[in-house]
């Protein structure tokens, strides 16, 4: 039977320190929605588990003049209840609390789904469409990526041997910005996303669009940030065709397979029909602010 030790350090040093001795054979815990799992299904068997909840800068939330820092072990249930954080960025929240029944909100974590690198976790195209921004602490000090530079395949990161993501970065939005997440599931809830879109839009003062994101998921090996769909809107009044011209960038960059979630051809539609109607919600909303 393998030994299986625990370690709940209180300090990010003492944490890198206990990842960086054990090397591949720890696992970092957060809310352990993913890696208990996997655990109990002998997917993992590692030699070390490290709980992070006792580190302070995980488990906090700060929002001032740059935006909001979300700590790595922040539940869903919590950042749902966060007031500043939801006004600050609704679609994150919401691609968050998508995430499993309400006893899993209780404790699966924003860091989690992100480190889990599954192509279909709901809040990562939502942090890339808000440009957030993961922080890296390890043996060589902290570091920061894009989100969408931190996964690189699936179920897997940039992090390097001792290294842990202690918090998330989203900016302060512009002036006239808001962002949205929709997801397509076979079921009404507790499901996997077929395909999950985020979308964040920017507007100039005479209404039309200064800026736009759109991150996809569920469609590739990992999230996609369509560059051809802000193209589409940026420069434009956001109308029929402009949406339209956007929802066609989205089935064009989305690369799904064939599996028993659906057919190739029903996703890229898919994508197309959710990236535009997420576009129509952030549209809304960034009317909505001055």
């Amino acid at each position: 039977m393998l030994k299986l030790e625990y370690e709940a350090p209180e300090t990010v040093d003492a944490a890198v320190a206990l990842l960086k001795d054990a090397g591949a054979g720890a696992k970092v815990l957060a809310g352990g929605t993913d890696v208990l799992v996997q655990m109990r299904e002998d997917l993992i068997q590692p030699k070390l588990l490290v709980d992070i909840k006792k580190i302070s800068e995980t488990r906090a939330v700060t929002v001032n003049s740059d935006g909001a820092v979300i700590g790595a072990a922040v539940t869903g249930a919590e950042l749902g209840e966060h007031d500043e954080v939801k006004a600050l960025w609704p679609g994150v929240v919401e691609a968050m609390n998508l995430i499993g029944s309400d006893q899993v909100q209780g404790r699966a974590t924003m860091g989690g789904n992100l480190c889990n690198a599954s192509p279909a976790a709901d809040s990562v195209p939502a942090l890339v469409a808000a440009k957030a921004r993961v922080v890296i602490a390890g043996p060589s000090g902290l570091r920061e990526v894009a989100v969408e530079d931190f996964l690189t395949r699936p179920g897997r990161t940039v992090l390097e041997a001792g290294e842990f993501v202690t918090a998330l970065k989203l900016p302060t939005p512009a002036a006239r910005s808001a962002d949205a997440y929709l997801r397509f599931i076979p079921r009404t809830e507790m499901d996997i996303a077929v395909v999950g879109a985020g979308v964040a839009i920017t507007l100039a003062e005479d209404g039309t669009c200064s800026a736009a994101r759109l991150a996809l998921g569920a469609v590739a090996p990992t999230v996609v940030l369509v560059e051809a769909a802000a193209a589409a809107l940026v420069g434009k009044a956001i109308d029929d065709a402009a949406l339209d011209a956007f929802a066609e960038a989205a089935r064009d960059a989305a690369k799904p397979i064939d599996d028993k979630r659906g057919t190739v051809k029903f996703r890229k539609h898919v994508a197309g029909v959710l990236a535009r109607r997420t576009a129509v919600i952030a549209l809304e909303r960034a009317q909505e602010r001055k």
